[in-house]
């Protein structure tokens, strides 16, 4: 069963067309017989005999979009002058910059902003260390740290080919909380050598936000640089995620009348973001949790577990359930893949208590589609921005790491996640939740500002501000 289209494959074509009836016609039912979908028409530039045009359309993926082309180039009276794939057309060049907070416009305001003014604020930070907070940019940057191994679902590929995602997540935190962040992809080989570089460059930084780090470095990496920083460290692999996903779990037992107490919950994938998942549904108070690898359940004894897998091991799970993720689905509520594609189909959610919960995050193909699992979920989820109930991080971190750094928070503590969370999943009014709609829109631009209020208020209570 094929994806749509989506704008993750967008192509822009600028054609010529011969100026007689039916010539634009005939070039829109080419690529919808394609199968790629027209998305905007730019105005018309009459050049004598030809009408010049530019055409969006939106395809499956790359073999897709070639396939498309060719059509184009078929057609008689269409002359094809110019294509270019979208996506990569917007990161050329990067999709970050830097922008000057300060007027330089004569020598004035260059002796404030550098020398000699700039002595005074600097000897300042010196007999304060904590003025840096507030009189450098470590007031809002964040640093976005990886070592390219774990990169979306594509997986070791490298510090440089991970450099696209670093960016795009400094862009989101910009774009949605107003926070400067930058990335930072270290050419590594060792989980003790990030640590050592995050330790050495956090005097630039007013946070750090890991990123794309694959377990169980992970674990150890985050571990040891909340040890010895007194600034905010956020795997957002892990908690981001975590954070959303219990949002979308409340608003599902809000608008089925179910109880998050009751319910009995399978996570398929025990890297990073599954055990986190697992940790904060604990805290939440879920009644039964059961995580899955690639070798069966995950129960304590069992063989083959990681540090990070033995403590989840030892806090779920006390039935010690054993077997497949197929055997354990049977008779469950809840289902969170944090796996890769295909994992389950609807002959496995039959065997799951009427009307389950399917959040199925696997990018960018996930566990099961929506279609397979329509009429048998009761409330249906994924990764993927093209589907109702896209389980996003960028509803998470921005406003997490805005509220730590209005308030000089020097941690995250799991108060801090809990109430993100609860802030996300209060954002969906009873008016408009529903099965398609129980997180909120990524593009809602007050739901950060309401994480983050909420975040920095838990900080406060928690007793982890700078202040």
């Amino acid at each position: 069963m094929p994806f749509l289209p989506t704008a993750a494959y967008s192509i822009h074509l600028e054609v010529a067309l011969d100026n007689i009836p039916n010539t634009l016609g005939r070039l829109a039912t080419a690529i919808g017989e394609a199968g790629a979908n027209i998305m905007s028409m730019g105005g018309f530039d009459v050049r004598g005999e030809f009408l010049v045009n530019d055409v969006v359309a939106n395809c499956r993926d790359e073999d897709h979009a070639a396939a498309v082309v060719a059509a184009v180039e078929g057609l008689s009276g269409v002359q094809l002058l110019h294509w270019y794939d979208r996506t990569f057309n917007m990161h050329e060049g990067g999709k970050i910059g830097v922008v000057s907070l300060a007027e330089v416009n004569d020598r004035h305001d260059l002796s404030m902003a550098y020398t000699p003014g700039v002595a005074r604020v600097c000897m300042a930070i010196h007999e304060d260390p904590n003025l840096s907070h507030e009189l450098t940019i470590r007031k809002n940057t964040v640093a976005v740290v990886t070592d390219g191994t774990a990169v979306l679902g594509l997986g070791d590929i490298g510090p440089a080919a991970a450099m696209p995602v670093m960016e795009g997540k400094a862009l989101l935190f910009k774009e949605f909380a107003g926070v400067d962040a930058f990335p930072i992809c270290l050419d590594v080989s060792d989980p003790q050598e990030i640590i050592d570089t995050v330790i050495r460059i956090a005097p630039t930084f007013g946070g750090i936000n890991l990123e794309d780090i694959a377990a169980p470095a992970a674990f150890e990496v985050e571990e040891a640089l909340r040890a010895a920083l007194d600034i905010p460290v956020f795997h957002d692999d892990q908690h981001g995620t975590a954070v959303v996903v219990l949002a979308a779990l409340w608003n599902s037992c809000r608008l089925t009348g179910s109880e998050i107490g009751d319910l009995s919950v399978v996570i398929a994938g025990m890297g990073a973001a599954g055990v986190a998942v697992g940790r904060i549904l604990l805290d939440a108070g879920v009644g039964s949790i059961v995580g899955v690898d690639r070798s069966g359940a995950v129960y304590s004894g069992r063989d083959n577990l990681n540090p990070a897998k033995a403590w989840f091991a030892e806090h779920t799970n006390p039935d010690r359930k054993m077997g497949t993720l197929a055997e354990v689905l049977v008779g469950t509520d809840v289902f969170i893949g944090l796996s890769g594609p295909g994992l389950i189909d609807a002959a496995n959610l039959r065997t799951m208590n009427p009307e389950p919960f399917v959040f199925a995050m696997a990018n960018p193909e996930p566990e099961i589609r929506p279609e397979e699992a329509d009429g048998l979920a009761a409330v249906m989820a994924t990764g993927r921005s093209d589907y109702p109930n896209q389980i996003n991080n960028v509803l998470a971190f921005p406003g997490i790491f805005r509220g730590a750094l209005d308030v000089g928070a020097m941690d995250i503590t799991e108060n801090m996640k809990l109430a993100a969370a609860r802030a996300i999943a209060d954002s969906v009014s009873d008016a408009d939740l529903a099965s398609d709609f129980v997180v909120p829109s990524v593009f809602d631009k007050l739901v950060p500002y309401r994480v983050a209020e909420a975040v920095a208020a838990a900080a406060v209570a928690d007793g982890v501000c700078r202040a």
